[in-house]
């Protein structure tokens, strides 16, 4: 068994098209999740270049390097927690990545920085955000359950840090709806 790590695997949608070209590559996939794909056996160079081609025009790439895949691994952690779990419950992010990847959060911090030119927290707080604005759009929770279901301490607190990100109010995001959200691998 050999695992793949692959960039921009945000949603069970790229899960399907990952699937689906490995299927079409004669490859058996052992285990498909966010950001990875674990095969039964190690492909050839040839397949895994017939791989990399049929990802590539997808938006999708195989990372090599150690540091590619724990950027991918941070932003897949973070992604499946935002927008994968209805979690009520706070967590500690920085405890909740070291206890996953297995690294002091300073490293990770660093290296997320130093690749990615922004934060780990202001990468946490964009999906957030993309979240509040995918419920604003569904119309189906009060501004205040959705603070209380994103972890936020007040809606003061969750109005303040999407205008400060988007540059509108909810409500005024409400108005003009669809024309702001982006795909969870832009943010």
């Amino acid at each position: 068994m050999i695992t793949l790590f692959i960039k921009n695997m945000v949603c069970n949608r790229c899960i399907m098209v990952v699937q689906n070209e490995l299927d079409k590559l004669g490859l058996k996939a052992k285990n498909i999740r966010l950001g990875e794909v674990t095969l039964e056996k190690s492909p050839t160079p040839e397949e895994k270049k017939k791989l990399t081609d049929a990802l590539d025009p997808l938006g999708f790439e195989l990372i090599d390097d150690r540091k590619g895949r724990i950027i991918e691994k941070i932003k897949n952690s973070i992604i499946e927690l935002v927008h994968h779990q209805d979690n009520d419950a706070k967590i500690n992010l920085s405890d909740m990545l070291s206890d996953k990847l297995h690294h002091d959060y300073n490293y990770l911090s660093n290296l997320f920085s130093e690749v990615e030119g922004t934060t780990i927290e202001k990468y946490f707080i964009a999906q957030k955000i993309e979240k509040v604005k995918e419920l604003l759009v569904y119309n189906e929770l009060s501004l205040s359950q959705i603070a209380t279901r994103l972890n936020y301490s007040s809606v003061a607190y969750l109005s303040n840090q999407f205008k400060k990100v988007t540059g509108l109010t909810p409500s005024h995001f409400k108005q003009i709806k669809n024309d702001k959200r982006k795909p969870l691998d832009e943010v």
